[in-house]
C-alpha cells in the first residue's frame, strides 16, 4: 500500500530508467518491503509514528509536510514503515474492548465486536472509500498537463487511515467517558452532546482527507473533497431538531451484531 505517483528517479543517458531503479520504484517492490518490514519491530520508527498520530489532531498539515520530505528523500509519497500501522491496530484494539466493557459485553461478544471494527468499520469501508477516492481523483483532480502522474491506490488508503485515526479516538475513547451517565440518556444534553462528537469526529475526517489530496501537486480542484461539510451540518442540525441519538443507536447496532 505504499506508492503514490509514478516517480522519476536517476536516468540512463537516453533518459530511461535503468533496469536497476525501474525494479526498485515499481508498485510490488515497495509493496513488498513493506510488508516485510511489518515482521521487523526493531526496523519501524515508533517514536515518528506517534509524533504523526499527536500531529493528526493538533496541526495534520505538518503530517502530510512529511509526505513531502519522504517524495524528495524517497521518492515516493506514502508512508515507507509499517510503524503507524501497527500502532493504529493496536489503539482500535485497546479502544474497542474499552467499548465493550462500557456496553456491558461478554469476552466473546467483545472479540465479536473487536473482529466487526477491525474488518468492517476500518479495514472494509476504508477498502471502499480508498477505491471511490482513487477514481474520482484520477478521474476528476489530475491536472491536464501531468497526466504522466496518477494518484495510486495505496496512497489513498493510507488517506483514509490518516483520516480514521483522530474519528476512532473521538468516537471510541473519548465518547466512552459520557456514554453511560449522559449521551445515551433520553435528555436533550443527551444527544446533543453524542452527536456533536460525531460531528467533530466526522469533520476531522474530511478535513484530513482533504489534506491528503491537496498535498499533491499533481490535483488540482481539491477544495471539493470539503463540500460534504455542508451535508453534514445539515445533517446534524436536522438529528437535533428530530432528537436523533447517533451514538444511541450505534450502541444497539453493535449489539445486535454481536448477538
Amino acid at each position: 500500500m505504499l506508492p503514490t505517483t509514478l516517480v522519476s528517479s536517476r536516468s540512463q543517458g537516453n533518459g530511461a530508467l535503468s533496469p536497476r531503479d525501474a525494479a526498485r520504484h515499481t508498485a510490488g517492490a515497495k509493496r513488498y518491503k513493506y510488508l516485510r518490514r511489518l515482521f521487523h519491530f526493531r526496523q519501524m520508527d515508533f517514536e515518528f509514528a506517534l509524533w504523526q498520530m499527536l500531529y493528526l489532531f493538533t496541526s495534520p498539515q505538518r503530517v502530510y509536510r512529511n509526505f513531502h520530505y519522504r517524495k524528495q528523500t524517497k521518492d515516493q509519497w506514502a508512508r515507507d514503515d509499517p510503524a503507524f500501522l501497527v500502532l493504529l491496530s493496536i489503539w482500535l484494539c485497546v479502544s474497542t474492548v474499552g467499548f465493550g466493557f462500557v456496553l456491558d459485553m461478554g469476552f466473546f461478544e467483545t472479540i465479536k465486536l473487536l473482529l466487526w471494527v477491525v474488518f468492517i468499520d476500518c479495514v472494509g469501508v476504508g477498502l471502499l472509500i480508498a477505491t471511490l477516492m482513487w477514481f474520482v481523483s484520477n478521474k476528476y483532480l489530475v491536472k491536464q498537463q501531468n497526466r504522466d502522474y496518477d494518484v495510486e491506490w495505496g496512497y489513498a488508503f493510507d488517506v483514509h487511515l490518516n483520516a480514521f485515526y483522530p474519528l476512532l479516538v473521538i468516537l471510541h475513547f473519548i465518547q466512552l467517558f459520557f456514554i453511560n451517565y449522559v449521551i445515551i440518556s433520553d435528555s436533550v444534553i443527551g444527544y446533543f452532546v453524542g452527536n456533536t462528537l460525531w460531528l467533530i469526529a466526522i469533520g476531522y475526517y474530511i478535513y484530513v482527507t482533504f489534506l491528503g489530496y491537496s498535498a499533491l501537486p499533481f490535483l488540482k480542484n481539491t477544495a471539493i473533497l470539503l463540500y460534504p461539510f455542508a451535508l453534514l451540518i445539515m445533517l446534524y442540525l436536522i438529528s437535533l431538531a428530530c432528537g436523533w441519538n447517533f451514538t444511541k443507536m450505534l450502541c444497539s447496532f453493535y449489539k445486535y451484531r454481536v448477538k
